[in-house]
């Protein structure tokens, strides 16, 4: 079966083609580096705001997508306003990715502080929202990855598999 992944870039400039998206392609590159079960991954550029990314977000839900990055828009800018859309949609916020995502990347910057990354459930989907640039991305998936198989399993959403080499997913032995 075919995960399907939906990668959502949130940025006015990006979305008037001003400038060249690089948080899509780096969350693309960075799952067909780890993930080895088949995906189906469909990416999207939408402008800054609460309600862009609310009305996005509600509609790759309604079409089943299993996990969705959100890459952008999760800093402290008056513009910046992906948290809140997600929150708009979520049913159960997952606290545990945003903390540990700024854990890591504080590892590498003063100003990961700054991020109000957060991830949550809706339906059958897990949304996480990442930072824009490809290497903070790379960053913030290496410190949670590890978890999201297993957080789909719970879900009702596809399976997936990594590869161990990359990303150890975990997933409890059965007893």
């Amino acid at each position: 079966m075919t995960a399907t992944v939906a990668i959502v870039t949130v940025s006015d400039r990006a979305s008037r083609g001003e400038y060249e998206d690089k948080g899509g392609p780096g969350c693309e590159d960075w799952l067909r580096g780890v993930v080895t079960t088949p995906l189906s991954i469909t990416r999207h550029i939408i402008p800054d705001g609460r309600e862009s990314v609310a009305t996005c977000l509600r509609a790759l839900v309604a079409e089943g997508a299993d996990l969705i990055l959100v890459t952008g828009g999760t800093g402290p800018s008056p513009r910046d306003e992906t948290p809140e859309g997600v929150a708009d949609v979520m049913e159960k916020e997952l606290a545990g990715f945003g903390e540990e995502m700024r854990r890591a990347s504080l590892l590498e910057v003063p100003t990961a502080i700054l991020s109000r990354q957060t991830a949550g459930i809706a339906g059958k989907s897990l949304i996480i929202t990442l930072p824009g640039k490809p290497a903070a991305i790379a960053t913030c998936l290496d410190a949670v990855f590890a978890a999201v198989p297993y957080c789909l399993d719970l879900i009702g959403a596809s399976y997936i598999e990594t590869d161990p080499a990359k990303i150890a997913a975990f997933r409890p032995k059965a007893k």
